[in-house]
């Protein structure tokens, strides 16, 4: 059960082509962000779509897959850790974000 503690599973379509980019140290890395959608009726009978965007990063060998073979639109599924990062901007603000370090993914049929 440790293993469960921050374990992410999401099945998702890319918003855009991943970034990819190579580090001095010869490390890749992929970006990109997948949206999930769910689906739901409200008060009135409306069919109701909400469409969720995460971010994801991977490294080396799951890098070179997703440069290889991922694209805008692929569906995929990711399996990773949630983690938040800090960064400063240029005006010296302090901010956050919260993404999914993939370290597993399948391509999934369709687009």
């Amino acid at each position: 059960m440790m293993s469960l503690r921050n374990q992410v599973q999401l099945i998702g379509n890319l918003g855009n082509d991943p970034e990819i980019i190579k580090l001095e140290s010869g490390k890749k890395l992929a970006k990109f962000s997948i949206a999930t959608n769910e689906s739901y009726q409200n008060k009135q009978g409306e069919r109701v779509t909400e469409t969720e965007w995460h971010n994801i990063v991977a490294w080396g060998k799951t890098a070179d897959i997703i440069e290889k073979y991922v694209g805008k639109g692929k569906e995929v599924i990711i399996k990773g850790k949630l983690t938040t990062r800090s960064y400063e901007t240029k005006e010296g603000e302090k901010r956050y974000t919260t993404e999914i370090v993939c370290d597993e993914l399948v391509m999934l049929g369709g687009k």
